[in-house]
This record gives C-alpha cells, sequence and structure tokens, in this order.
C-alpha cells in the first residue's frame, strides 16, 4: 500500500517517511501543498499524512481542494496546534484524523493502520482466504494449514498483493510499485529475492505449491 506524505520540515518528513517504510508501506512524499495536491490527482493512495503549516498551499486548502476533487483517501493531519478549534477546522474542511506534534512514530503508525481499516472494511473482507492460506487483515496473521507464520513487513505486502490478485499473474513491475517507493529497473533481483524468501516461509513444508512464477510475466498465486 502506497501513502502519501506531505511535510515541509526536513526531519520530520525523514523520520516519518522511515517509519512508513520500515512498516511495509511504499511512500511518496511532497515538501508543499501544490507538489502534495498533483500527486494525489495522480496516483491512489491509502492514506495521506499532511502537515497544516505548509509554504504555499496550506494543509486545510489541500485537504479542503482534494475533497472537491472526490479524492476520498483518509487523512491525517499533523499540527503543533493543539486547540480545539483548529482540531474541528480541520476535521470539518475533510480530514479524518488529528495528530499534534510533538508525536510518537507507533502512534502515527497505529492511527493510519486504523484508518485504512475504517475505509476499507465496508467493501473489502476482514480476511483473504485461498484454501488453507488466510491473511487476517485486522490482525495482520497470516496462517497455512493452521499453522501461523511470521513475515517481514514488506513479505506481509508482497502476500497480501498476491492474495488481492489471486488466479491472476501479478507482475514484477506491480509488485515494485505496490511495495517500494522508488523506481528499480525491472531487472532488479529484488523481488525474486522477496518471492524466494515468501515461498521458503509458506511452501516450503506444503506439498501442494502456491507462488508460481510466469516466466517472462511475473508471479501467480494459486491453488491447483
Amino acid at each position: 500500500m502506497r501513502i502519501l506524505v506531505v511535510e515541509d520540515d526536513p526531519k520530520i518528513g525523514r523520520f516519518i517517511v522511515t517509519a512508513l517504510k520500515q512498516a511495509g508501506f511504499a511512500v511518496d512524499r511532497a515538501e508543499n501543498g501544490e507538489d502534495g495536491l498533483h500527486l494525489a490527482l495522480c496516483t491512489p493512495y491509502a492514506a495521506a499524512v499532511i502537515d497544516v503549516m505548509l509554504p504555499g498551499l496550506s494543509g486545510l486548502d489541500l485537504i479542503g481542494e482534494l475533497r472537491k476533487r472526490k479524492v476520498v483517501s483518509p487523512v491525517i493531519i499533523l499540527s503543533a496546534r493543539r486547540s480545539v478549534d483548529d482540531r474541528v477546522a480541520g476535521l470539518l474542511t475533510g480530514g479524518d484524523d488529528y495528530l499534534t506534534k510533538p508525536f510518537s512514530l507507533s502512534e502515527l503508525l497505529a492511527r493510519i493502520h486504523a484508518l485504512i481499516r475504517r475505509a476499507t472494511n465496508a467493501t473489502e473482507p476482514v480476511r483473504l482466504i485461498v484454501n488453507d492460506l488466510v491473511l487476517d487483515l485486522r490482525a495482520r496473521e497470516v496462517t497455512r494449514g493452521g499453522r501461523q507464520f511470521s513475515l517481514q513487513a514488506r513479505e506481509y505486502s508482497l502476500l497480501e498483493l498476491l492474495l488481492r490478485n489471486a488466479g491472476r499473474p501479478v507482475s514484477k513491475t506491480m509488485i515494485l510499485e505496490g511495495l517500494w517507493d522508488y523506481n528499480f529497473s525491472a531487472q532488479t533481483n529484488v523481488v525474486d529475492v522477496l518471492v524466494c524468501r515468501l515461498r521458503n516461509k509458506l511452501d516450503r513444508d506444503f506439498p501442494d505449491k502456491m507462488i508460481h512464477t510466469i516466466r517472462g510475466v511475473g508471479y501467480v498465486l494459486k491453488h491447483h
């Protein structure tokens, strides 16, 4: 899943981006409202983190413009302002949550996960299931044959992508764009390495292999 961060403070921006990457998200960052608006109109984001005090187009004006243009990605507003009036103004503009600075990165991540769950629960299943492989989206737990597996953040994101496209080929480019926030050459082996790690965990001890390579295309998750 891809997150948009609009934050002009270099230090705070780096902290947020690093934390989101480590949690398995792909991240795009803008340092002003105009660039944030352009990115949000061009790319569907699972969520956005937007600072109030931005050069040029303010955070609240950016959110208002996004809502006016029917962009429904959930938004967390960041602000040093703690007053109730400021929170109300942010939420009335179209923000979904409000976090005052300073904040802990763990709290930010928890709120992002909560917003994504809230935004998707009405239209998406709580679990993704193919045969005996189950991914619980709420608990972020993975089981196969009743056995629970511990996955690293990007392994989990890859499995979620494959399960959401079960039976359909997923190209290396789709995986790179979905799991990383910068452009690799399509020839890079990072996807192969990640797929290999996931196979070693989920397929190695089972006779029925579920993650298959389609030469020249990518990968597909399916049950024979």
